[in-house]
C-alpha cells in the first residue's frame, strides 16, 4: 500500500521486492497493525514522516525471508526503529526492516496478534508500572477502557491487585477524591470531567487524545489538588516496552490477557483508517494479506 500525498487515500502497487544488505532483515509479512500513530503520519501530522510517495505501517509479524541475525523462517514481530515514520513501514508482502525492529513471536501466539500486541500492551504496562508506578490496593480509573490500551490497563490493573473501574465518556465523573491514579486515554472534555476524581497527591498518567488535545486547567484549582499530570512517551521509553514484551506475550499466549483484532484485507487499507477513528470502536486494525 503506498501514500503519494498526505490525506491521500492508500493504493494498491507493485514495487521491486527488497534487496538483502548488511543490519536489515527481510520478513514475509503476515499481518501489519493500522494504528493511530499510521493515521497521524498519513494525515502528515507526525513530527517525523518518510519522504512520498511511502508504505506506511509501524507494526507488524511476519516470517524471516533473509537477515544475517536471524533464522530464515524464524516468527517474528516487527515495531519502531523508524518503520513507517522514517522510511517505509510494514503494509507491505515483503518488509525491510532494520535488525533492532524485530523480536521472537511464539508459535501460541497467532500472527494477527503478533503484529498488534506491542503498542497497547506496552503503553498499559508502562503507563502503570513504569511511570505511575502503580502500588497493590490502589483505586484506578481508566477512561477509554473499551480500546485496545484501556481495556489492557484494565486487566494490567486487575492483575496488580488493585481495582480497576472504567469511566465512560457519556456518564457521570466519578466521585471527587476517590481514587489514587487516573490512566486516561483519550484527552479532551472526557479527562477535564476526570481529573478531579484524583485525590489530592495521586497521579494521571495521560496516554492519548481521541476525545482532543487540549486540557483547560484551572491553575488555583490544580495547585491546591496536587495531582500530578504524566505524559506517556513510548518512543522515549520502548526499551522498556521491548523488556516487557516476552512477558507480555506469554499472558497473551495463556490467556491471562485478551486483545481484540479486527483483520482488514490488504488492499482495503483505507477503510481501517476510517474504522480506528471511529469512538467507541473495539480492538485493533490488522491487514492481512490474505483474506
Amino acid at each position: 500500500m503506498r501514500i503519494h500525498g498526505f490525506d491521500a487515500l492508500p493504493v494498491l502497487e507493485d514495487v521491486a521486492d527488497p534487496v538483502a544488505r548488511p543490519g536489515r532483515t527481510i520478513v514475509r509479512m503476515e499481518a501489519a497493525t493500522v494504528g493511530h500513530i499510521d493515521r497521524t503520519v498519513w494525515r502528515g501530522r507526525f513530527l517525523r514522516h518518510p519522504p512520498l510517495p511511502y508504505t506506511p505501517g509501524v507494526e507488524a509479524a511476519g516470517v524471516v525471508v533473509s537477515s544475517e541475525r536471524y533464522q530464515a523462517g524464524q516468527r517474528v514481530w516487527l515495531r519502531g526503529s523508524g518503520l513507517g515514520t522514517l522510511f517505509d513501514g510494514t503494509w507491505c508482502e515483503q518488509i525491510d526492516a532494520p535488525d533492532e525492529a524485530l523480536g521472537h513471536l511464539p508459535d501460541d501466539v497467532p500472527m494477527p496478534l503478533g503484529a498488534a500486541f506491542f503498542s497497547p500492551t506496552t503503553s498499559a504496562w508502562v503507563a502503570l508500572h513504569e511511570v505511575a508506578m502503580l502500588q497493590a490496593g490502589e483505586q484506578v480509573l481508566v477512561t477509554g477502557a473499551s480500546g485496545a490500551v484501556g481495556s489492557l490497563v484494565m486487566q494490567l490493573a486487575r492483575d496488580a491487585g488493585c481495582a480497576a473501574f472504567a469511566v465512560a465518556a457519556d456518564a457521570e465523573p466519578p466521585a471527587v477524591a476517590s481514587a489514587d491514579l487516573l490512566i486516561d486515554t483519550v484527552g479532551g472534555d472526557v479527562l477535564a470531567r476526570t481529573l478531579p476524581a484524583v485525590r489530592q497527591g495521586g497521579r494521571a498518567v495521560l496516554v492519548g487524545y481521541t476525545a482532543g488535545p487540549t486540557l483547560p486547567l484551572d491553575i488555583a484549582h490544580f495547585l491546591q489538588r496536587d495531582v500530578a499530570l504524566l505524559p506517556l512517551n513510548m518512543f522515549r521509553r520502548e526499551a522498556q516496552g521491548r523488556a516487557a514484551a516476552p512477558e507480555l506475550l506469554a499472558r497473551l499466549a495463556d490467556g491471562r490477557l485478551h486483545l481484540e483484532v479486527r483483520p482488514f484485507a490488504l488492499a482495503d487499507a483505507a477503510a481501517a483508517l476510517d474504522w480506528i477513528a471511529q469512538r467507541g470502536h473495539r480492538g485493533r486494525a490488522v491487514l492481512v494479506p490474505r483474506l
